[in-house]
Formats: structure tokens, C-alpha cells, sequence
């Protein structure tokens, strides 16, 4: 059995209630705070964690800004790299996404929930959008995770070229940057079979707007 078959299989009687609550804050996300929002979310992800025969290390949280209004980056592995952002975030925070994921049950509902937004990366015009949007909702005082990469490395452990446009929104925000990095995370749903593995996420210290400042995109990346 594969680790996401084994995780649906061990909630089946929990998923029915869970998954009905998440749409039901999705279709009224205006009436519900971000915090209770998010809290169910990351109850979920917590869940997928435990049933999922995962080890997850997490170092650096003293890192993460006690001010939301952030740009989290990090290298990005596999789907479990939100998982993982998600259990372990203690406030609200949204995603820039690919396109390809609005429409996937679970993921269509979190990113109503979080005001993620999903990125056509063959649209240049609805990519600066993008950037736009989550400018406005970073200076605005929320927090949001973006993969410079822009795809998953598909390497390993091996990371991709950080594409320089990711930066724009850091640039225009000038808010503090929050690395993060991931290890073995491609481990949980790339490799067949559901053996225990073990994975891990550090929160690297954050890099204030003063460090990175009048530098171009591509040099901040």
C-alpha cells in the first residue's frame, strides 16, 4: 500500500466530518477568522503526519517573526512540503500555488480558506497579478509561502535554479524574508510504499528588508 492509501484508509471514519468542515469554511470563509480556519487545516495536516508512519523534525521556529506580514521560501520536494509548512505553522498563512492544483478536492477548499493564490506560470500577465495580489495581502499583514524554484526539483535532496521573479513580491512587500529548508520531504509520497520515514524542516533565520534592499530579483534569488 502506498503512504497516501494508508493515510485515507486509517481516518476513513474521520475524513467524511473533516472534509465537510473544511468545505463548509470554504463556502463561508467571510463569517470564520483566518486563526479558526487555519487551525482546522493544520489539525488535518497533523493528522496526515501521525497516520502516516512520518518522522518529522522541525528546528528554527524560534526563527519565525512574531509580526505575520512575511514571505516564506523554500526549496521545494514534493506535495508534503505544504503538509509539513501547515502542521507545524502556528498562525495563518497562504501559498502561491500552481494553476493545475485550484480545482483538487481538499487543496480547492484550503486555498478558499487561506487566500492562496494559484499561479499560471504560462501567463505572464495573470502571473503579475499574482505577484500584485500577494504584495498587497503581505503589506496588509498576512503571510504567504512561495517555491523559487517554481516546480518540484525532482532531485532528491538536489535543488533547482531559484527563478529571480519569485522575489518581486519580497521586493515590493519590503518585508522580512523566512528561508526554509527541507530535507528527505520528497521521501514521504515520491518513493513507493508506506515504511516509516523520516524527514525534516528548518526554519532558517529570517532576512530583514534592510539586508536585501536595492538589489534586483535575481540577486536577492
Amino acid at each position: 500500500m502506498n503512504r497516501l492509501a494508508m493515510i485515507l484508509a486509517r481516518n476513513a471514519l474521520r475524513l467524511p466530518g473533516l472534509y465537510a468542515k473544511l468545505c463548509h469554511y470554504a463556502k463561508h470563509s467571510d463569517k470564520y477568522s483566518e486563526l479558526e480556519m487555519f487551525a482546522h487545516i493544520r489539525s488535518i495536516m497533523q493528522l496526515a503526519i501521525r497516520t502516516g508512519n512520518i518522522e518529522l523534525i522541525v528546528t528554527g521556529k524560534e526563527n519565525i517573526p512574531a509580526q505575520s506580514g512575511m514571505l516564506v521560501y523554500a526549496n521545494h520536494q514534493g506535495m508534503f512540503d505544504i503538509v509539513a509548512i501547515g502542521a507545524t505553522w502556528d498562525t495563518a498563512i497562504g501559498a502561491v500555488l500552481k494553476k493545475e492544483l485550484k480545482n483538487v478536492p481538499l487543496l480547492k477548499q484550503i486555498i478558499a480558506c487561506t487566500k492562496s493564490f494559484p499561479m499560471d506560470r504560462e501567463d505572464v500577465r495573470q502571473s503579475l497579478r499574482v505577484i500584485q495580489e500577494v504584495t498587497r495581502e503581505v503589506k496588509a499583514g498576512r503571510n504567504y509561502l512561495i517555491f523559487p524554484e517554481g516546480t518540484r526539483s525532482k532531485t532528491g535532496n538536489q535543488m533547482g535554479e531559484f527563478h529571480g521573479g519569485s522575489f518581486r513580491c519580497a521586493l515590493k512587500a519590503k518585508c522580512p524574508i523566512l528561508p526554509v529548508a527541507f530535507i528527505d520531504c520528497y521521501k514521504v509520497l515520491d518513493q513507493k510504499g508506506s515504511k516509516p520515514v523520516s524527514m525534516q524542516l528548518h526554519y532558517l533565520p529570517p532576512i530583514p528588508y534592510e539586508e536585501y534592499q536595492g538589489m534586483k530579483p535575481a540577486e536577492v534569488a
